[in-house]
């Protein structure tokens, strides 16, 4: 079964996004941590780039593959995790901490309600 914490929102991407005001950070799910296995790289997007849902943002590759990171909402990044880029064993160890992406400054809040909820995401992944 995989950990699914219940204050967050995410998409059928297998993308987490956690919202404190106008600000959501993001990252992918112990589900998807999981499917990838040993994550090797990360490549984050500059910070001030301006990112529409849906749209690749970031980059993650593991020994068995490389997958593009959707941004799940739309808005300006404004913060980036180093230490993914230095450390990317953090997005298998704490996919939903220390192992986030980035941090966006949310330009559409209305999107946030096409997002799953933790129980919709756990249905989605047959938990």
């Amino acid at each position: 079964m995989s950990n699914v914490p219940s204050d967050l929102k995410y998409t059928k991407s297998h993308e987490w996004v956690r919202v404190a005001g106008d600000v959501a950070t993001v990252g992918i799910t112990d589900h998807a941590q999981h499917e990838l296995t040993d994550v090797v790289f990360v490549e984050l997007p500059a910070v001030g780039r301006v990112v529409k849902a849906g749209e690749a943002a970031a980059v993650v590759e593991s020994v068995k593959t490389a997958s593009d990171i959707y941004a799940p909402v739309s808005g300006e990044v404004l913060e980036i995790n180093p230490q993914v880029v230095d450390q990317p064993a953090l997005v298998n160890t704490d996919p939903h901490a220390a192992g986030w992406f980035f941090k966006i400054k949310l330009s559409a809040p209305a999107e946030l309600a096409g997002l799953l909820s933790p129980a919709d995401y756990l249905q989605q992944i047959g938990g």
